[in-house]
């Protein structure tokens, strides 16, 4: 692995700039734009009149920088090129989300949507990987004109990391579903027009297999969204969805019958090692603004960054940033080498969880750094800690992820599973007969 950014990618990054300052800036400033990233912004965002869902306006807004964005040939760019993208990379992308996310918050990047002028289309990505040529064929054009949005639900009330206690269960009629239960923190329902939704049809709760993926639309009789979570960073897209005898088509299946959770991990692992490189800019950006303001601002007489209280956690905070991305590049590259994402999974999830909580400390020593003006509103800090905590409980809660971890290290699953060497005990006694020690 060659550790200098690829050519390309230190290219797309130029463009990229450049973009940014001749479209994006100038349409972030015109019509008041700005009141959607100033200290007013929830407010500015929020529909307070439709419990809480994104402002139209709000909406409107990032609709057309994804529309600009996708004239200029960034925001499909990790698509393949049959869809218009650029068959970009993995590391290219988390080279990417890094340098937009450590820009600060602004129309370019802001990822309580996750809104960014390159995006992160994985619904598309699952159709692509999971989907029969038909469903392709009819799902990718619509997505990617906007004529089709499709959610997320696979969450449940009394379900989360353990997706194959599920209770929603789908039975066959015929050549149709009937699909019964409840799904929370449905992403995106907001604007779907279709839902991925996972329910059990076949097995017994804790099996892997027996998950199916349906593609359901959202006004089928007995989907109800019966309302919206409000959430710590508003304005919200999670539902409290319920399916009461919903009916679907044979053909709504994605993927093949049973093998939902292979779909679903599709879903978190693409986006895992992609928030870990975004929430890596957003710490950096945090570390950098912190230095700047520490040089600048002088109590008692002589800059705050002379004092080692200042100066200690903020080259941790760094040092560390700089080994998580060394981690994020090198497991982006090896998922670009064909290696079975099942077997790095531990590696996305150390930089996910590691990356996650690197950010919110961040932020929190920014606010401190800048005292009363950090905990204000008037400077980004607050909002990047309240939309990068959720990080540490989606797409897998932090404990998942270094429980994914200690399964891989103790051998439990993954390449060291029943491949662990000989027992300490073994070893032990080897050496107590007299054997030289295998260690040395």
């Amino acid at each position: 692995m060659n550790f200098l950014i690829p050519e390309d990618i230190q290219n797309l990054l130029t463009q990229l700039d450049a973009f940014i300052e001749d479209e994006i800036k100038p349409l972030e400033r015109e019509n008041d734009n700005m009141r959607f990233f100033d200290h007013r912004r929830e407010y500015a965002r929020t529909d307070f009149d439709r419990d809480g869902w994104p402002n139209a306006e709000w909406e409107g807004l990032l609709g057309e920088m994804r529309r600009r964005a996708d004239t200029a040939g960034f925001y499909r760019y990790h698509l393949p090129e049959k869809f218009g993208g650029q068959g970009g990379s993995n590391l290219g992308m988390a080279i990417i989300r890094e340098h937009l996310a450590a820009k600060g918050l602004g129309l370019h990047n802001d990822l309580q949507n996750e809104s960014s002028i390159v995006g992160n289309l994985v619904t598309v990505l699952m159709m692509d990987i999971h989907g029969s040529e038909e469903q392709k064929a009819e799902w990718i054009p619509k997505m990617l004109a906007g004529k089709a949005r499709i959610g997320f639900g696979l969450t449940e009330p009394l379900h989360g990391s353990d997706a194959t206690w599920m209770e929603t269960r789908a039975v066959r009629d015929g050549d149709q579903w009937i699909i019964n239960g409840a799904k929370r923190w449905n992403t995106g329902l907001h604007a779907a027009t279709h839902d991925y939704v996972f329910a059990r049809t076949s097995g017994d709760d804790g099996d892997a297999h027996g998950i199916t993926c349906f593609i359901v639309p959202t006004d089928t009789p007995g989907f109800t969204t019966e309302f919206m979570w409000w959430t710590y960073n508003m304005p919200t897209d999670h539902a409290e969805v319920t399916l009461d005898e919903v009916r679907v088509h044979d053909n709504t299946i994605l993927g093949a019958e049973g093998r939902g959770l292979a779909v679903a991990q599709t879903f978190v692992h693409e986006n895992r090692i992609r928030q870990a490189a975004s929430s890596l800019g957003a710490a950096q950006y945090c570390i950098d603004e912190s230095v700047k303001y520490a040089r600048e601002r002088k109590p008692f007489g002589k800059p705050l960054s002379t004092n080692q209280a200042i100066q200690w956690p903020l080259a941790e905070m760094h040092t560390e940033a700089e080994m998580i991305r060394g981690l994020i590049r090198k497991t982006a590259w090896e998922m670009d080498q064909g290696i079975e994402p099942t077997s790095i999974s531990d590696k996305v999830a150390m930089c996910n969880y590691r990356a996650n909580r690197l950010v919110c400390n961040a932020a929190d020593q920014a606010i401190q750094t800048h005292g009363g003006l950090g905990y204000s509103r008037h400077l980004p800090f607050e909002h990047i800690y309240r939309h990068h905590r959720r990080y540490r409980i989606t797409e897998g809660s932090e404990e998942i992820q270094i429980r994914r971890v200690a399964q891989f290290l103790f051998g439990f699953s993954g390449p060291r599973k029943d491949n662990l060497g000989p027992s300490y005990a073994s070893r032990f006694n080897s050496v107590q007969r007299g054997a030289p020690a295998p260690w040395t």
